[in-house]
């Protein structure tokens, strides 16, 4: 992420001849060091500079008039400001970057905290870079992070081997609600929507909803820029496994005291492919759009709406639907699954799904004084999801899970600067859920109805020192579910449960500079979940998945300590190193647990699991290290190691990421390159990459219907360039991923009971800036 801030200064009056010097210098903000080699470009009149050694840069002879000024730097985003040239003008500009940004991940801390938490964040180019996958896919690379999948379109992110109820993710500062409970539930979130992408490995999320236990990601778009002229992108992406077509289109413009934002994305893909074949209906298409308005009322009063429209319909693999017994225990060992066509296809058919995700925000943010201010939000969401079995007698069309939620979200936030670096932050959220089963089905339902009230409050408080930085934060919940569940034996009856839960979470985190290029940072944080419906009230056919479920009305509350160290050493611009160290225990954790059974239902054959509880230990370990090597040669090198532990039975935990490793190396070119007369070449790169996933070994044979499938080696490659001119900005880019079409299976895959993953896939992409 690149941010932008200036200082201006008019220095001679002047008249109205071409005669105006626009001179200044640019600094690394973060060592406040020149920064050379960045790219000044004044649009309107096509002319440009370079920065020197000293950072500085000058252009003489400018007319006086109203200029759009881009500033562009090796591994960053270009920012662009709007000037009003009159006098001759100098500029001090600060930019902020790591010292060797690769496209991929930025380690910082949030901005408007006190104390660092162990975090990475994802930077808007990475996101338009990877517009061919969904929100988890982009952190797919990531230490620390990694994804449970159920086939090739469908995924959630894992961060530290919690995902589900126990990760929570916020879309704009509102924490997502809909179905998440589900393996084959992917966040209904639009990423080109975000300019930046965090997630927080700490025990800082105290802040943003109880019951996370631990880590938490946010969606967040950056403000509008106080831009007079309209201004937008178009961005579109081709790729040939699924041939699929992405489209993205991003309009704002901030006109007198509203500004205004619009995002609208398409997707359309068809079947995918493994090395070998194809994998039939595994296609999908999608459609969003989000719209951000800001506006100031006065010098005290700030006001934010922000909308947004998430809407897909996904097919899942025809081949993991089974008839009965027999072929279901011939399908987990055939090297090609059934119903394999070899044509390709766009068709949707059963099984599928159909979702659609619908939230509306405002938000207010009223200064008290100077140094305190308060913010109220409040919003709504509905969430609608359909899921369709192959049903007998042309009922195909008919779902077999119909879902509608509707949530109601408010919050209230105090923050006040109390002195001497002293930062204090007290709040209170609401959440009111109502989840209806829809009667069209026919079907006895997976999870029942239930609405529920969730209402926490917290507060933080922070202390920056000059070697030292400290933060506490406590938070209490209170939940009540309202559940109406139908039995399962004959005469059915309507059988109502009405719940009571009372959660605690704390946070402890304190920063020590150990010097200027390194700190040492210890989080702890302790935290209790109450059971999800879905865990306590299970019962019956989960499709998208495959297999039945069945919940627990006996589980009590989930308990969690956290405790992580963070080591952060860049003794200078080519090299920096970074490590983070957990260890998570658990009382009475809550997971599905595969049972040594397959069922035969009308409905087909399908392997049962079952939500059970048990102490737990979770613990590993994040590294991840940059270096330059040259003046062109940039490195990248990230490693994850993780191991879960059932200490009440003595055996591993299931489902557990196992061990992986990335690396990148790109070539840059530093200096600007001409393309004809009137554009220039900049940014451009060539990287390649390679993932290596272990075998996951901590898992004994019989916890798991298959032995877990071996490990794998993915290469990549990816070339891109810039193109400037005066009034636009092009981006070109091609990648290709599985570069040798390897046959692999995920271990985090549930499709990898009856098919291969994905083989080689080439994407291009074009993304016009204006």
């Amino acid at each position: 992420m690149l941010t932008l801030t200036f200082v201006f200064i008019s220095l001679i009056s002047s008249g109205q001849d071409c005669n105006l010097t626009l001179r200044g210098s640019v600094y690394d903000e973060a060592p406040n060091t020149p920064l050379s080699f960045v790219n000044i470009f004044i649009q309107e009149l096509s002319r440009g500079t370079t920065t020197d050694d000293e950072g500085k840069f000058l252009i003489n002879d400018v007319c006086p008039g109203a200029y759009h000024l881009t500033f562009s730097h090796i591994g960053c985003d270009g920012e662009r400001m709007h000037l009003d040239l009159l006098t001759d003008t100098t500029l001090t500009i600060f930019l902020s970057h790591t010292p060797v940004s690769l496209g991929a991940v930025v380690i910082e801390g949030k901005s408007d905290e006190f104390v660092n938490q162990p975090n990475l964040s994802v930077r808007r180019q990475t996101i338009e870079d990877n517009a061919n996958q969904n929100l988890s896919g982009l952190l797919e690379n990531e230490a620390g992070v990694h994804l449970i999948k159920n086939g090739t379109g469908i995924s959630k992110p894992v961060v530290h081997g919690l995902y589900g109820n126990r990760l929570i993710v916020l879309n704009n500062g509102i924490m997502q609600s809909g179905q998440q409970w589900g393996n084959d539930h992917s966040p209904e979130i639009d990423p080109f929507a975000a300019d930046k992408i965090t997630v927080l490995k700490g025990a800082s999320v105290i802040e943003y909803g109880g019951g996370n236990l631990g880590s938490a990601i946010l969606v967040e778009p950056k403000r509008i820029e106080r831009e007079p002229h309209l201004h937008g992108q178009v961005n579109y992406v081709y790729e040939t496994n699924g041939r699929g077509h992405v489209l993205n289109t991003r309009l704002g413009k901030y006109a007198e005291s509203l500004g205004w934002r619009f995002n609208g994305t398409f997707k359309k893909y068809g079947d995918r492919k493994t090395s070998e074949y194809f994998l039939n209906n595994t296609g999908n298409e999608e459609a969003s759009f989000a719209l951000q308005l800001e506006k100031s009322i006065n010098e005290k009063l700030f006001l934010d709406f922000y909308a947004s429209s998430f809407n897909t319909e996904l097919g899942v693999l025809r081949g993991s639907h089974i008839g009965n017994l027999t072929d279901l225990e011939q399908a987990f060992v055939r090297d090609v699954p059934f119903f394999t066509e070899p044509k390709f296809s766009y068709g949707l058919d059963a099984p599928k799904q159909i979702v659609s995700h619908h939230l509306a925000k405002l938000k207010g943010k009223y200064f008290l004084k100077e140094d305190q201010y308060v913010e109220l939000v409040i919003a709504g969401q509905i969430n609608d999801r359909k899921e369709f079995d192959i049903r007998r007698g042309g009922r195909s069309d008919t779902p077999a899970l119909s879902l509608s939620q509707y949530t109601f979200n408010s919050e209230l936030k105090f923050t006040r600067n109390l002195g001497d670096n002293w930062k204090l932050k007290v709040g209170n959220q609401n959440i009111l859920t109502d989840n209806n089963n829809n009667p069209e089905t026919g079907i006895l339902p997976l999870i029942p109805d239930y609405w529920s009230l969730k209402s926490g409050v917290f507060s933080t408080i922070a202390k920056r020192s000059k070697k030292t930085d400290f933060n506490f934060g406590i938070r209490y919940d209170y939940e009540f579910q309202n559940v109406a569940t139908i039995s399962r034996t004959i005469p059915r009856e309507i059988i109502r449960f009405k719940n009571n839960f009372h959660n605690i979470s704390s946070l402890l985190a304190i920063t020590f500079e150990l010097s200027n290029n390194q700190s040492l940072s210890w989080n702890t944080g302790y935290a209790m979940r109450n059971p999800a419906v879905n865990e306590l009230y299970s019962s019956g056919l989960h499709q998208g998945v495959s297999g039945i479920e069945e919940g627990d009305v006996d589980l009590v509350l989930e308990k969690a300590l956290k405790n992580t160290v963070e080591y952060k050493w860049s003794p200078g611009a080519n090299f920096s190193f970074n490590t983070l160290l957990y260890f998570q225990h658990f009382k009475n954790f809550i997971f599905l647990n595969p049972q040594d059974e397959i069922e035969l239902t009308i409905r087909g054959a399908f392997p049962v699991f079952k939500y059970e509880q048990t102490d737990a230990n979770i613990f590993g370990m994040d590294l991840s290290a940059q270096f330059t090597l040259g003046n062109s040669l940039f490195g990248l090198i990230k490693y994850s190691y993780l191991k879960g532990e059932d200490t009440r039975n003595k055996r591993p935990l299931i489902f557990m990421p196992p061990n992986s490793f990335f690396a990148s190396l790109i070539y840059r070119i530093k200096k600007s390159a001409k393309l004809f007369d009137n554009f220039t070449l900049e940014n451009s790169e060539i990287e390649i990459s390679n993932r290596f996933v272990m075998r996951q070994n901590n898992i004994l044979f019989e916890q798991d219907f298959l032995e877990t499938p071996p490990a794998y080696n993915l290469f990549g490659f990816k070339a891109s360039t810039n193109v400037i001119s005066s009034n636009f900005k092009i981006r070109c880019f091609v990648k290709v991923d599985n570069l040798f079409n390897v046959a692999y299976r995920d271990y985090l895959n549930r499709q990898r009971y009856f098919a291969d993953d994905l083989g080689r896939s080439l994407t291009l992409g074009i993304n016009y800036k204006f």
